[in-house]
């Protein structure tokens, strides 16, 4: 059953990117972040498929291709054979009514296609290539396929993620893919910005999935240089501050808690009862407070254990300290907060009746996105689309018959 109403699709919503056209040659994860950034507030995204599809199509649960259906929103589907020079040829007309270009081949794999940047620019210079390779288009490592594996390694990530007398950790899903989809969301709006302020040039964007997974780490660098110390595992707490970390409950659960400013730690030991750790100076500063962790923790996990998840929430919430549940993907489903904002919203789905997916991100007072149209089944837009360049339904077909399309 779905939580909350099911709600339509609006294919007519006007978004702040109407009129922008996105070709997206990219498979899995990382292009689709970036194109499905764009759809979301209104471009016109075509994904140049293989012919058999991106792989993302079979990225499931339940027998169902949930992750295409979540990321291949708002899209078009033209499948293409870029082997063929007919299929090339397409594509370099559409490139001249497009804006935006995304592909993720290795260094040097457009190129051999015949499709290198100054070819593209050659039919429309005002386009925006956004180029996705693991470890960027230049350097040592270029070469080297980019799998977000090896970018969650190598970006520092894993080393201080997890518990200091364990292995370090991977995230169990695609991190480094998704986080540099973001950025190359935002580097192609920049760009965009940039061409209308330049005379109408497009330029070429090289995104690395190694930068950003590494940016989001803050000063990491600067704190090696600083102290000579590279950042490690600290497991759930803070290497700057405490009481931090996740405490288990009476029934089972698990709560989070976060006292990493001042007056929320003195806060959070006041009401469990620990006035006097307000006043030793062992605790009472953040320095104290780092000095004896283990004191510290044991302290508020003790307390944390004494109550439920729902008696800690609420006692906790009335003395207004920063204390979370962690929750499960139903749990975060089934908040009321959730709910409330449309944090998740359950849109029709023609195989599963109604399927969950994330919101518009961000929120735009005035010209906010729309979830326009479910995720395209394979080669839906060909005729659209090609089409309206004058490939008329007759070529169209013959093509198919060879394979092109």
């Amino acid at each position: 059953m779905p939580i909350g109403p099911v709600k339509d699709y609006t294919p007519n919503a006007a978004c702040p990117l109407d009129g922008i056209r996105v070709l997206d040659l990219t498979r899995l994860v990382a292009g689709n972040q970036v194109s499905v950034l764009l759809a979301d507030f209104g471009a016109e995204v075509i994904k140049i498929e293989p012919i058999d599809g991106d792989p993302l199509r079979s990225w499931g649960a339940g027998g169902h291709a949930v992750q295409w259906k979540i990321y291949g929103r708002n899209k078009k589907s033209v499948p293409m054979n870029l082997r063929d020079d007919r299929a090339k040829e397409l594509l370099l007309r559409l490139v001249e009514t497009a804006d935006v270009f995304i592909e993720n081949y290795r260094v040097g794999g457009l190129e051999r296609m015949g499709l290198a940047p100054e070819i593209l620019h050659a039919r429309n210079p005002g386009l925006v290539i956004v180029r996705v390779t693991g470890f960027g288009q230049t350097g040592p490592y270029k070469e080297r396929p980019g799998f977000g594996t090896l970018i969650e390694a190598m970006s520092g990530f894993a080393m201080k993620t997890g518990f200091p007398d364990r292995a370090p950790s991977l995230p169990n899903m695609a991190l480094a893919d998704m986080v540099a989809g973001t950025y190359g969301a935002f580097g192609t709006m920049v760009a965009l910005q940039a061409r209308s302020q330049n005379g109408g040039k497009g330029q070429v964007i090289d995104l690395s999935l190694m930068e950003p997974m590494h940016a989001i780490l803050g000063g990491d660098a600067a704190i090696h240089a600083a102290s000579g110390k590279s950042p490690m595992r600290s497991g759930n707490r803070s290497n700057t501050a405490a009481p931090r970390n996740t405490y288990r409950t009476k029934d089972g659960e698990w709560l989070a808690i976060s006292g990493s400013m001042q007056v929320m730690a003195l806060r959070i030991f006041r009401a469990i009862g620990r006035e006097d750790m307000c006043e030793d100076p062992r605790y009472n500063n953040p320095a104290g407070r780092m000095q004896h962790l283990d004191y510290v923790d044991g302290v508020v996990a003790d307390a944390v254990a004494e109550k439920t998840l729902a008696e800690n929430l609420e006692f906790f919430e009335r003395l207004e300290v920063t204390a979370g549940p962690v929750y499960t993907a139903e749990q975060y489903r089934q908040d009321r907060h959730v709910i409330g904002r449309e944090a998740l919203v359950e849109m029709p789905d023609e195989d599963m009746g109604h399927i969950p997916m994330h919101n518009i991100v961000p929120r735009l007072s005035d010209t906010p996105g729309a979830i326009r149209t479910p995720a395209p089944a394979l080669g839906q837009h060909t005729a659209e689309i090609l089409g309206g360049i004058g490939v008329s339904a007759e070529e169209i077909a013959a093509l198919k018959a060879d394979g092109v399309l």
